[in-house]
């Protein structure tokens, strides 16, 4: 099935080798007549089609390299060298099979981030009743401002709305980029696309489907997309100087010797075959090497397009740093030790589903501490976690939970990056865990990389509060910071950055409209953030930084050998040109010896397969914020 599927998808080729290998066997068996107009006519009916695609390219303001194999067929097919003129034919149609093959790696729409987008919604039967537990599923977009919404555990927000509960927790990290839970008051605003908590809540809707953050965001991605600009094939631009060349030599053969096959000989080792393949060929090595190192670039125009940034810009959260945070110090009180209200808390925290638990829960594996089962444990919906271990009560949480319980219980102070957890075992306080979330270690390293390599501008996009961006990009060497914007002040900046092209670094919903707004996308999509994986044209499918530098310096390797694979044809290409002049090499010869100019490019563009490595580690870098009793 999959030959056939390749035989459908490029029909020229198929019917060029048939028409090939018939016309071979007609000449064969004395039927040579037939052959030349059967081979005549198909090479026309190309010549016609192509000549319609050029016409359509000229009033677009694009000039290609198709008109060199337009002459070229028309001349092979005028002095009755009707099987050179197949062979361009096949020679033209494989180069544009590559460089279609090539572009189908190009990126897939944004079917993820609207498999994202909430569908349904559970409307309370009796908006009156909000005791009631009775609800009713519809389509989100038939949700209508003022109904009564629940939203259970883990559940995506629906609409925007206000929130009725009491108190609530809601993960917006992929709409704020902020890595931390946020906890939402009775009356404050709950945003569509955020993560509900652990406990059932209720919102009021205040806004439809169409109006809402989430759908908002999809629709900037949308906009982003549509501003691109076209690529032109990188062989392209070579297209007018060498057609000019190829003619003059051409038409100075025919008037020197006075016979127009002279014209067809030395046209057909013009023939733009090895600068179409070229450059398809290189970037498909390039694209394969990237796959292996973890990064996916969809199409060959985003390799060109990696290799020439002179501009980057970063997202903060899960992107220059870890987006979870880390435990960074331990405060006990008096009367404890720093081991053992962290052994404590770790026991207590197995039995949450809290973000800062996770956290606590590795740093006590890491400096060894032995995590205990729980005789009781229950978790306090967005204040904390209560257990029994070893016959201690242990209470993790808000401080406000913590000194309910524990009178004692002193507020720490905190830098503006850092998150606490409070402990009290048996009624006393015992003391404060001390969370952050760090740069990455690789950060600094990228940042310094990429400024030594042309990349003459970078800078912080984040919506996370000013002082906290700020911290972070002291430690890994940014200077430019813009701080709390929105999804909309992202892809403005974006837009509006120089040097160009700039290639934006992120993840997360929030991030994907700047991702498409930017020249280069960079998506960190090793943890999910499938919607910003389809808003950018490169995704790094592992949880390193560091793939950044990879992808640079595989675009730039790879751009290389393109253009020097494409500069090699067109030296073979002359140098037999002015050979042909002279009338040593048939037209057929000719095609066939064209094919050897063809595989000797794509030997050398197959170089992109390998080169020199980035040459970055992801060590641990002297910034990193280092975790401390």
């Amino acid at each position: 099935m999959r030959i056939f599927r390749l035989l459908w998808r490029y029909p020229v080729i198929t019917l060029a080798v048939v028409v090939l290998a018939g016309v071979l066997i007609l000449h064969g068996v004395g039927a040579a007549d037939a052959g030349r107009w059967i081979a005549t006519g198909f090479v026309a009916v190309i010549v016609a089609w192509t000549v319609v695609g050029m016409v359509r390219d000229v009033i677009r303001g694009h000039v290609g390299l198709d008109i060199l194999a337009v002459v070229a067929m028309v001349a092979t097919l005028a002095v009755g060298e009707y099987i050179a003129s197949l062979i361009i034919v096949l020679m033209l149609s494989g180069g544009e099979a590559l460089e279609d093959f090539a572009g189908r790696r190009a990126k897939r729409d944004l079917s993820a981030l609207l498999d994202r987008s909430p569908r349904t919604a559970h409307v309370l039967r009796d908006p009156q009743a909000e005791g009631s537990d009775e609800v009713r599923d519809i389509p989100v977009d038939e949700v209508s401002v003022g109904d009564l919404l629940l939203v259970r555990p883990s559940e995506i927000v629906p609409v925007d709305g206000t929130l009725l509960t009491d108190t609530a927790s809601f993960d917006e990290s992929s709409l704020t980029g902020e890595s931390m839970p946020v906890t939402r008051e009775a009356g404050g605003e709950v945003l569509s696309g955020a993560v509900n908590g652990s406990r059932a809540v209720r919102i009021r809707a205040v806004r439809t489907s169409a109006d809402s953050q989430y759908q908002q965001i999809v629709e900037l991605v949308r906009e982003a997309e549509d501003s691109h600009a076209p690529i032109v094939r990188l062989a392209d631009r070579f297209a007018i100087p060498f057609t000019a060349v190829s003619l003059v030599l051409a038409g100075a053969a025919w008037a020197v010797s006075g016979d127009s096959t002279r014209f067809a000989e030395v046209l057909v080792l013009a023939t733009p075959c090895p600068l179409l393949i070229a450059a398809p060929v290189a970037f498909l090595g390039g694209l394969s090497r990237a796959a292996k190192s973890g990064v996916i670039m969809k199409g060959g125009a985003v390799i060109e397009r990696i290799a020439r940034v002179r501009s980057a810009a970063f997202d903060k959260t899960g992107t220059l740093t870890q987006g979870r945070p880390e435990l960074v110090d331990v405060r006990p009180a008096a009367g404890f030790d720093a081991d053992e209200i962290l052994q404590l808390a770790a026991s207590a925290e197995q039995y949450s589903s809290h973000v800062l638990a996770d956290g606590i829960r590795r740093a006590a594996g890491s400096r060894g501490l032995a995590v205990h089962a729980a005789d009781e444990a229950r978790e306090e919906a967005t204040n904390g976690v209560v257990a029994s271990i070893d016959g201690r009560d242990v209470v993790v949480g808000k401080p406000a939970y913590v000194a309910s319980l524990a009178p004692d219980t002193v507020r720490a102070t905190l830098d503006v990056s850092e998150a606490a957890a409070y402990v009290a075992v048996d009624g006393r306080f015992a003391g404060v865990l001390v969370l952050a979330d760090p740069p990455r270690p690789e950060a600094a390293d990228v940042v310094s990389w990429l400024r030594a390599h042309d990349v003459t501008r970078l800078a912080m996009l984040t919506g996370d509060v000013e002082s906290t961006a700020d911290s972070v990009a002291r430690q890994v060497g940014i200077a430019e910071v813009h701080a709390e914007l929105l999804p909309p002040d992202k892809v403005r900046l974006a837009a509006e950055i120089e040097p160009r092209p700039v290639m934006m670094v992120g993840d997360g919903v929030n991030d994907a409209p700047a991702l498409a707004a930017a020249d280069i996308g960079v998506a960190m999509g090793a943890k999910g953030a499938t919607a910003a994986g389809d808003a950018a044209e490169v995704v790094i499918l592992v949880d390193s930084l560091a793939k950044v530098v990879d992808a640079v310096s595989i675009g730039r390797h790879t751009l290389r050998v393109a253009l020097t694979a494409i500069w090699i044809g067109i030296a073979l290409s002359l140098g037999l040109m002015f050979v042909a002049m002279t009338g040593a090499i048939p037209a057929v010869v000719g095609a066939l010896v064209q094919e050897l100019v063809d595989l000797a490019t794509i030997l050398y563009a197959l170089r992109a397969l390998k080169g020199p490595a980035a040459g970055l580690s992801a060590q641990k870098s002297a910034t990193a914020a280092p975790a401390s009793r």
